[in-house]
């Protein structure tokens, strides 16, 4: 308050509960330029005289000697009383001098007493404290800041106190709410913006919506940029590539001339040329579109990687410049380069407190896949989530000489990025599947198709629920699959088990596992794999699949394994001993016995006196060719050295089938190739030669799960059983994938799109969806079934895994 004394040329006595307080009612009052006379200590508190004129040097040194009089002030540190000023003091020096060492005084004293209230209300309310310094750190301006705590809630803690904020900032964000009313309206939209900010590339990624939406007829591009060089042709591709007409404008005139022209147009967009904020050609440049006969919308872009006080300056510019021009307001913004901010909180600040609805978000390069709705929560809590590698510019605790947080701090802090990571969970269902009930629709469709969907949940689940060690009963997950790899083969094979080999190695960090045998369990009437199986290095997996008891039967079927070359006669002896069925390419030269006649020639030398069957039609290389097949029974033996004569004694009897197709028009031979395998093969020689193409077509199998152990997680600590385990999944999930990618039905389309959908890409109707995409959206299908299953009890860890865009066992993360 101040006191009832009558002011003397411009003097004022202020009494205050504090001197804090009375410093501010003085330069509230007087102004920063005003001298304090006196201050003395009373019973209501302390009472300070200040004028406008400056006191003559006896005044002032009783003005020292009261301040000096009065009861000391809390202590102020020892490095900020220096000597020169007690020296001053002390001599008693001029007017300007005793002045100087005033302010100085005044200045260290605000100083202590505005941080002795700040450790205050950080004792009061350490809540308050810790959550504006979260605001701060992630780019929020301290007005908006404060505003926002005002009306904290008491009681909360750190991670119902950052809801609460998420959720006032939710209620004060605008946004674009219907995208579809946009469309329908057309009309034209300037996107504004300075230089460097992305028009020319948003202005693309909106023309390909356009385009997508009612078609390219309906669209027209036009470009103002006549400055930076390549700009028209920069958009004149986009056009091209789009199919729409683009127009390049120099003024006003022309740009009502070509408007005029395109009234037939449903949506128009212009690219303008990008100007600082502070360049007066941006009133030029709004009133030269706002004064066309045909309404513009201008849409200005905020970079998100900029200060936030470069953004309030573009839109106080944009927004000013057309209030000078008498243009209306802008209709709102679009945020571009979303993915290289460190602190976002600048642009979400700026929208709130400008009150700019949201149209879109831009967070990188591609057209138009980096180019969505804008959506409040995923905008607010991308703020929070947002953590620069190196914050120089933004003090933590320890630069603030703060204590580190407490526990239960910490705790509530993980608390929050549990429902973080829940929501975004819910946000992936929301906007990648559309709803939940067309994910559960497909995903029943994918369960009816025995492709192996369900088995791969199951396996996934499995894994992910063990510990980091290896389970305690080794071998659980390889015994479910070749169980269940006997259960289908029942529905999938009539007579033989078909198995195709391939060979790998299980990086982990710097380690490998490597000589990991692969086998591929295949269908003899589709040719389709239906289980994975997987043996370790060693002595067995060198032998091949052959020394395992179980893969010379399964369910009572013999297995016959497809190799897609000849093995060495001692393998074959092998094979032969342990009564393993099997089937192989043999070169042309390989040196054979007829079992006939014993006559010893190459399986090319053979071919003149074999007996071809009936050509049938075929198409082999998009061209039509004539098939024929002929088959003769030869004794392989060991091939002898150069001059050397083989050993006939030592030989065993195979079955020799030989394809042969010539050009259907011209009757010239194209191809010819020699399968051997074994006795207990009884299939038809034409079934042969169709196992043998099964067994080529089953290796883009054995690539995607090459592909998909290209950047596995580090798990080098983990034990060869376990990383075994991993592989043994992650071989089934990548034969349904396989399966998926195969099948012509009805329902394999739209599976194979939402799954796509869920791993970020967007492909035609006729276009093949490359497996990659689809083992990355078919671990997101798993883990988002469980968590709409489970509700709120879905595990964090499965959560995260789906947002972040990999699957819950580790097997395999996003490409």
């Amino acid at each position: 308050m101040t006191s009832d004394k009558p002011a003397e040329a411009q003097t004022l006595a202020i009494v205050a509960p504090s001197i804090l307080k009375a410093l501010r009612l003085m330069r509230e009052q007087l102004g920063p330029d005003a001298f304090i006379v006196s201050s003395t200590v009373t019973a209501d508190g302390v009472e300070i005289v200040a004028s406008l004129e400056a006191p003559a040097a006896p005044a002032a040194a009783d003005a020292v000697s009261l301040a000096l009089a009065a009861p000391p002030l809390p202590p102020l540190p020892a490095a900020d009383v220096s000597p020169t000023s007690l020296t001053v003091l002390d001599a008693g020096s001029g007017d300007a001098s005793v002045l100087r060492e005033i302010h100085s005084m005044r200045g260290m004293i605000e100083e202590q007493l505005a941080g002795l209230a700040w450790n205050k209300t950080q004792r009061r309310d350490p809540l308050r404290g810790q959550l504006l310094r979260t605001l701060l750190g992630a780019g929020f301006s301290a007005r908006l800041a404060r505003d926002l705590l005002a009306d904290l809630p008491a009681g909360l803690n750190h991670a119902g106190g950052l809801d609460y904020l998420k959720s006032a900032m939710a209620c004060q964000m605008p946004m674009l709410e219907d995208e579809d009313a946009l469309m329908n309206e057309g009309g034209v939209y300037a996107l504004m913006g300075p230089t460097g900010v992305g028009k020319t590339t948003t202005t693309a990624k909106l023309a390909a919506r356009c385009v997508m939406r009612f078609g390219a007829d309906k669209l027209a591009l036009i470009t103002t940029d006549s400055y930076r060089i390549g700009a028209y042709e920069q958009l004149r591709i986009y056009g091209q590539i789009l199919g729409v007409a683009v127009h390049a404008v120099k003024d006003a005139g022309d740009l009502e001339t070509v408007l005029a022209s395109l009234h037939d147009k449903h949506m128009v967009l212009i690219d303008t040329v990008g100007m600082s904020q502070r360049d007066r050609a941006v009133s030029d440049q709004i009133a030269m579109l706002c004064g066309a006969s045909r309404p513009v919308k201008r849409l200005l872009l905020l970079n998100a990687a900029s200060h936030g006080d470069t953004l309030n300056e573009v839109v106080k510019a944009y927004r000013h410049g057309a209030q000078a021009s008498g243009s209306s307001s802008l209709a709102g913004c679009i945020l571009t380069k979303v993915d290289e901010a460190t602190h976002p909180g600048a642009l979400i600040d700026i929208v709130i407190r400008h009150q700019l609805p949201v149209h879109y978000v831009s967070s990188g390069q591609k057209v138009p896949e980096n180019l969505v709705l804008g959506d409040r929560r995923q905008l607010i809590d991308s703020v929070f989530e947002a953590r620069s590698q190196s914050a120089w510019f933004v003090p933590g605790e320890a630069d603030l000489d703060e204590q580190p947080a407490r526990t239960d701090e910490k705790v509530a802090a993980a608390e929050a990025v549990s429902r973080r990571l829940r929501s975004q969970c819910q946000q992936l269902i929301r906007t990648l599947a559309h709803n939940a009930q067309e994910l559960t629709l497909n995903a029943a469709a994918l369960s009816a198709a025995d492709i192996g969907f369900d088995a791969g949940r199951a396996l996934c689940r499995q894994l992910s629920d063990e510990p980091a060690e290896p389970p305690q009963e080794e071998g659980a997950i390889s015994r479910m699959l070749l169980s269940r790899a006997a259960a289908d083969s029942q529905r999938h094979c009539s007579g033989y088990v078909l198995a195709s080999h391939g060979e790998t190695s299980l990086p982990a960090g710097k380690e490998a596992l490597a000589g990991v045998r692969l086998t591929a369990l295949l269908s003899d009437g589709t040719g389709l794999p239906f289980a994975a199986l997987l043996a370790s290095g060693g002595a067995e997996a060198e032998m091949g699949a052959c020394a395992a008891s179980e893969l010379r039967q399964l369910d009572n079927k013999p297995v016959v394994h497809l190799l897609p070359g000849m093995a060495s006669f001692d393998r074959v002896q092998t094979w032969h001993a342990c009564g393993l069925a099997w089937m192989a390419c043999a070169p042309a030269g390989l040196q054979v016995a007829l079992a006939e006649d014993g006559v010893s020639a190459t399986l090319h030398e053979l071919l003149p006196g074999m007996t071809f069957s009936a050509p049938e039609p075929v198409s082999f290389r998009g061209r039509a060719g004539l098939l024929s097949v002929a088959e003769m029974m030869v004794n392989v033996f060991a091939q002898p050295a150069s001059g050397c004569v083989g050993r006939p004694a030592d030989a065993t009897m195979q079955r020799c089938v030989v394809r042969r197709i010539v050009d259907a028009a011209s009757g010239k031979l194209v191809a010819h190739s020699y399968l051997l395998a074994s006795v207990m093969v009884q299939a038809k020689a034409q079934q042969l030669i169709q196992w043998a193409g099964w067994q080529a077509d089953a290796r883009a199998y054995f690539l995607l799960l090459e592909q998909s152990l290209t950047n596995p997680e580090d798990d080098s600590g983990s034990g060869d059983a376990l990383r075994l385990d991993r592989l043994r999944v992650l071989a089934h999930t990548c034969l349904t994938v396989f399966r998926l990618q195969q099948s012509p039905q009805a329902w394999a389309e739209p599976a194979r799109r939402v799954i796509a959908q869920l791993a970020g890409q967007t492909f035609k109707p006729a276009q093949p969806v490359p497996g990659a995409v689809l083992l990355e959206g078919l671990g997101k299908l798993y883990v988002l079934l469980d968590a709409l299953e489970n509700g709120e009890s879905a595990p964090v860890s499965a959560v995260q895994h789906a947002a972040d865009g990999g699957t819950r066992n580790g097997v395999w993360k996003n490409q």
